[in-house]
């Protein structure tokens, strides 16, 4: 018997798109595609839930290869990355320099130094570096930007006399006057910035590898900014650096080789990928109109976007702070696949104390992980081709192009933060967002859904110092960016249970519909364990009498009816009728077509997936606590 040969292409004939979508119509039984399935982005654009090869269609991310302009496939021909750790120098050269030596020997390839401007001088620096080879590392410091020039002097002088070729050292100088007064109000003339900027780099010329003009984006990320906003920002951040230089007569394609972007990393996976390669697409163009008369290959060379990665504090949370490591994984890893040049891990513990050893190794072994055992580090771009990757891509440029449009339109950068505007946009955007937390249309897991119902935090919160980098550490006359974490509201009401005299206890009345009260219940729970309340719940109970004594024994604060909509009509009345008067707060899980018959009768708490879980919890402790 002749064997039978399969022909795919028969068995499997294409399916164009308008049958996809009419079988996923089908299948939504009359629901709407576009509501139910369309993904309305923060970001201002839309997602949709399949895409096809025909989408990439015109797009112009997928033109180009690694380490070709407009490098939106990446700078480098492998995606190796510098794993950085930050070092605070402020008090000690010595001690500084103890540390950095020990954790070279664990696997991290780049250092970040913060340095007291006061303290600074060539002994410091020597003392700093003693044994460190910089033609093997990256070394990069934080500094006052009014004294940029001189450590520039200094590490050329040092570097020289240990024979080094200036060729081979690299780092950065992160001289950045916009953040200063962004982050202390200082109120710079355009004359002031443009003044420590070009100073810098006249004194860094030799250093040819360092790049010393920094775009610290990462701080917007902490402040809740969503990712085309802070590519935006970003974008518009370098430009005015770029424009502020080459006014003054620094070459354009020195200029462009000078600026270094430290940007954070959210917890949106995809975004944050797609929003990398944008970030390199975007910046090469802006670069590129620099170009006059021509464009050199200095210049596009010069156009590379350099990225020090940083994962957000903004999603950190002070309890359930194991769960800081998968947030910090994800977004590396987005970072990885991206391609950027260098990564920071976050240690997890850095909400409640001064990193420890011990989380100082776990941030470090995340990126060692993806490099020794995932092999992030063997493929180059390899989001490339995908379709909805791709589409992210464009998207995300072309939401930020607009953005970045709009703020040149207001001047530019320099002149939205000494107006306040980007400090406003920011404040607005992180009111959203901080609501979205409240309503649970955001979630942090541990914090506002799925809390660990018996931990404790108080003891573990110590005093964290500061370290500024700053001569001047006084707020001046701007306003100043918000930074705040998304889970800090929620933390704050259960650190104030848990500092109250008695830990309010939540009792689960469950009766009636088995399905109902069971989802009811443990919906119930998770709500109030949110505020630190003490949960017990319930198999059930035969009569509503019943149940409220075995509240009463169990000396519950609170009683949550937890049954279906229609019993409610009888269940909730008998309750209340029975508990009228009483000390115990009475709520009921669910939002019943009899609402406001309930209301009527005088029940008043009612909890539910559309409630503001942070307000309602709130008012819960205020009643509650204040007994």
């Amino acid at each position: 018997m002749a064997e039978e040969k399969l022909n795919l292409l028969a068995d499997f004939p294409a399916i164009s798109t308008k049958t996809w979508k009419e079988k996923i119509i089908t299948d939504l039984k009359g629901a709407d595609f576009e509501k139910k399935l369309v993904w309305r982005t923060p970001e201002g654009f839309n997602v949709q839930p399949f895409y096809r090869q025909e989408d990439l269609k015109g797009l112009k991310t997928t033109v180009s290869a690694p380490g070709q302009f407009p490098y939106v496939r990446g700078t480098k021909t492998t995606n190796d990355w510098a794993i950085r750790q930050n070092i605070c120098a402020c008090k000690s050269a010595r001690k500084a320099n103890q540390k950095a030596l020990e954790v070279l020997n664990k696997g991290i390839t780049s250092l970040g130094f913060c340095l007291d401007a006061d303290k600074l001088n060539y002994h410091f620096i020597k003392v700093l570096l003693n044994g460190i080879d910089a033609r093997a590392i990256n070394i990069n410091f934080n500094i006052c930007p009014c004294k940029a020039p001189e450590l520039a002097n200094i590490l050329v002088r040092y570097y020289g006399r240990c024979g080094y070729d200036f060729k081979a050292v690299h780092g950065s100088i992160n001289v950045d006057p916009i953040k200063g007064m962004l982050l202390k109000g200082k109120n710079l003339s355009r004359e002031q910035v443009t003044e420590r900027l070009v100073a810098t780099v006249k004194a860094a010329k030799t250093l040819v590898n360092y790049r010393v003009i920094g775009v610290n984006s990462a701080i917007l990320n902490n402040s809740g900014a969503y990712c085309a906003q802070e590519l935006a920002y970003a974008l518009a951040w370098g430009a005015d650096y770029m424009t502020m230089m080459t006014e003054a007569g620094v070459p354009n394609y020195e200029a462009a080789r000078n600026i270094r972007f430290n940007m954070g990393i959210g917890g949106n996976y995809f975004m944050e990928i797609a929003k990398f390669r944008a970030a390199r697409l975007l910046w090469a163009k802006i670069v590129e109109a620099y170009k006059a008369p021509i464009f050199t290959a200095a210049l596009k060379d010069a156009a590379k976007m350099i990225v020090c990665a940083t994962t957000s504090r903004f999603n950190m949370t002070v309890f359930d702070a194991y769960v800081n490591l998968l947030r910090s994984q994800t977004e590396t890893m987005s970072a990885a696949l991206a391609g950027v040049d260098e990564i920071v891990v976050t240690p997890f513990d850095v909400t409640y104390e001064q990193p420890t050893e011990f989380a100082e190794r776990i941030a470090r072994n995340q990126q060692l992980m993806l490099k020794e055992e995932a092999h992030f580090n063997k493929v180059v771009d390899p989001a490339a081709g995908s379709y909805y990757i791709e589409n992210l891509t464009a998207s995300i440029a072309a939401e930020a192009w607009k953005q970045f449009l709009a703020i040149q339109d207001n001047g530019g950068m320099f002149e939205m933060v000494k107006n306040n505007k980007v400090q406003e946009a920011v404040a607005a955007n992180l009111k959203t967002r901080l609501s979205d937390v409240a309503r649970r249309k955001e979630i942090l897991l541990g914090s506002n859904q799925f809390p660990n119902f018996t931990e404790k935090a108080a003891k573990k919160i110590k005093e964290t110092a500061c370290c500024g980098a700053c001569c001047n550490a006084e707020k001046g006359e701007l306003q100043t960016l918000p930074i705040a974490r998304a889970a800090e509201e929620f933390e704050t009401l259960r650190l104030e249970t848990e500092g109250a005299n008695k830990q309010p206890v939540a009792f689960m009345l469950t009766i009636g519909n088995l399905a109902m009260r069971i989802a009811r219940a443990q919906f119930s729970c998770n709500f109030l364990a949110c505020a630190g309340y003490k949960v017990i719940d319930n198999n059930g109970f035969k009569s509503v009498h019943d149940g409220i004594k075995a509240a009463r024994k169990a000396k519950a604060d609170i009683i949550v009816l937890c049954s279906s909509d229609d019993e409610y009509a009888t269940f909730a009345p008998q309750a209340w009728l029975e508990l009228e008067n009483a000390k115990e707060m009475f709520i009921v899980a669910g939002a019943p077509a009899c609402m406001e018959d309930l209301q009527k009768l005088g029940i008043q708490n009612f909890i539910h997936v559309k409630c503001n879980v942070l307000d309602t919890l709130k008012s819960f402790n205020q009643q509650l606590l204040n007994k």
